[in-house]
C-alpha cells in the first residue's frame, strides 16, 4: 500500500488532522480514512486456532463403528491381531505403523455410483479404475463421497473407514479381486489409531462382499 508523503509526515494521524487546512476536503478525507483503517485494523478480533481432526480423532473414544466390527468377529469366533499406533491417514502410513506389507491393506473407499453410495475395497497397493465401475454398474456418474457426507453417514473420518458393509456399515460392499490374492488383510477399525489384521478368508465369509475387477496398478 502505497503511503501519502506530506510536511506533516513526522505528527501523529490526529495531530495531522487538527492541522489541515479546514478548506483542503481532499486531504482532510484521505485521513480520515486512515483512522478508520487503523481502527480497524486494532480492533480486528484474533482468530482462534482450530484443531485439526487429526488430532481430535486421536484422543476421541471408541468409535461405534469399532464397536460393531470387534462384536461381528466376536460372534462369528474370528480370531484377529489387533495394533494400537499413532494416527495414520494413508495406507501407506499405516502399512508403517502395522509393519504389514502395503499390498494386504484394503483401502476402503466410498463412492456414489448413480443415485446410490457403495463402499469399494482395494488392496492399498492398487488404484481405483472409475471406469470399470461404471461399466460394471452401468452408469455414467460417479463421484467419491465428500468428508462431510462420509461423516454424516458413518461417523468417521477419511482414513478410518474399515473394508465392511452391513452390519457395521449401512453400505453395500464391493470387493477387487486384487484383494483376494492375499492371505491376510488389515484394515483401521473405524479410528485413525487401531487397526485389525485377520485372515483373508474369515474376511470373505463375514463381509459377503460383491467381487469383481476395479484395480490398476499405481
Amino acid at each position: 500500500m502505497s503511503v501519502h508523503t506530506s510536511t506533516i509526515q513526522n505528527l501523529s494521524l490526529n495531530e495531522k488532522v487538527s492541522r489541515i487546512d479546514p478548506h483542503d476536503c481532499c486531504f482532510k478525507s484521505q485521513i480520515n480514512q486512515r483512522l478508520k483503517i487503523r481502527h480497524a485494523f486494532y480492533n480486528f478480533p484474533i482468530a482462534q486456532p482450530v484443531p485439526t481432526q487429526l488430532s481430535i480423532n486421536s484422543t476421541m473414544p471408541p468409535s461405534d463403528v469399532y464397536t460393531s466390527i470387534k462384536q461381528l468377529l466376536a460372534s462369528n469366533g474370528v480370531t484377529y491381531r489387533e495394533v494400537t499406533h499413532e494416527p495414520t491417514r494413508t495406507s501407506e502410513e499405516s502399512a508403517k505403523a502395522r509393519g504389514s506389507d502395503l499390498s494386504i491393506g484394503g483401502k476402503a473407499i466410498l463412492l456414489k455410483v448413480g443415485e446410490t453410495f457403495r463402499l469399494f475395497v482395494l488392496s492399498a497397493a492398487k488404484k481405483l479404475d472409475s471406469q470399470k465401475i461404471k461399466e460394471h454398474f452401468d452408469e455414467k456418474r460417479l463421484r467419491f463421497a465428500t468428508p462431510k457426507e462420509l461423516q454424516e453417514m458413518t461417523g468417521l473420518v477419511p482414513g478410518s473407514v474399515p473394508p465392511f458393509g452391513r452390519p457395521v456399515t449401512s453400505f453395500d460392499i464391493c470387493l477387487d479381486v486384487s484383494v483376494t490374492k492375499n492371505t491376510e488383510i488389515a484394515f483401521n477399525a473405524g479410528m485413525l489409531t487401531t487397526s485389525i489384521i485377520m485372515r483373508m478368508n474369515d474376511y470373505l465369509k463375514i463381509a459377503s462382499p460383491e467381487i469383481f475387477e476395479f484395480s490398476m496398478e499405481e
